[in-house]
């Protein structure tokens, strides 16, 4: 029996098993290229928060903002899934804060966007940084780093940022919390509670950012999943103010 199954194997035309090796390598191939291209797609579709960033109030207690664009070469440098880049004013308190906050549930892109990096490729110089804690207005202490800059001579000017990052619902102001090897995998699955986002408030007095912070930090932390996943904002997205 096997030397009769061995003899027929054997007439088998070596064009033939040529052939059929070229079709499988081609075959999978294709497979590759295809599999490569859904996974790019999956990659590069933005993960969506369920309610956007665009949604933050406009208004907060006597704060009044305006958004301000970012050009879209720097998005597309950042690589965040969601952001909001809004300019607030105080007229009552005669204080002004920018708040930038930076939503990607992929954290390897979040790795290098730094206030200590970002303004100094922006021409600021970086004077210090101070490890420091602000408390918000229902009593939340968050942990956070203020960084101090300024625009060398003609145009002098200084700037204080505070900056904050939020990884699976809890506030640390340490980058290493997630730039483990795990952290650098992508989100295949589109998962919204695998993430991070980064909060900076800036403004060119400290106690301008810290009162903003105090006031919009709980509101900030509504639109991203806590421990438990669940998302706040879902409570009010249909309103225009919350104070």
């Amino acid at each position: 029996m096997y030397h009769a199954t061995s003899t027929r194997l054997a007439k088998i035309p070596t064009s033939l098993v040529l052939g059929l090796s070229l079709v499988l390598l081609i075959l999978s191939g294709v497979a590759y290229r295809v599999l490569a291209s859904r996974l790019k797609l999956v990659v590069e579709t933005p993960i969506e928060l369920p309610v956007p960033l665009s949604a933050f109030p406009v208004q907060i207690g006597g704060w009044i903002g305006k958004d301000v664009p970012i050009p879209p070469n720097i998005q597309r440098v950042a690589g965040n899934d969601d952001f909001l880049n809004r300019l607030y004013i105080n007229k009552l308190a005669n204080q002004w804060a920018n708040i930038y906050i930076a939503y990607s549930a992929r954290p390897r892109t979040m790795l290098g966007h730094r206030p200590q990096v970002c303004y100094v490729g922006g021409g600021w110089i970086h004077d210090s940084t101070e490890t420091s804690e602000v408390v918000s207005n229902s009593g939340r202490k968050i942990p956070c780093l203020v960084h101090y800059f300024h625009m060398p001579a003609p145009g002098y000017e200084e700037r204080v940022v505070l900056n904050f990052y939020i990884v699976n619902g809890q506030l640390t102001n340490d980058e290493s919390g997630f730039s483990g090897v795990g952290w650098r995998t992508p989100n295949i699955a589109g998962n919204t509670a695998r993430y991070v986002a980064q909060v900076q408030i800036s403004s060119v007095l400290e106690n301008s950012i810290r009162t903003a912070a105090k006031d919009m930090t709980e509101l900030v932390l509504d639109f991203f999943p806590d421990e438990n996943g669940t998302v706040r904002t879902a409570d009010y997205m249909n309103s225009d103010i919350k104070e």
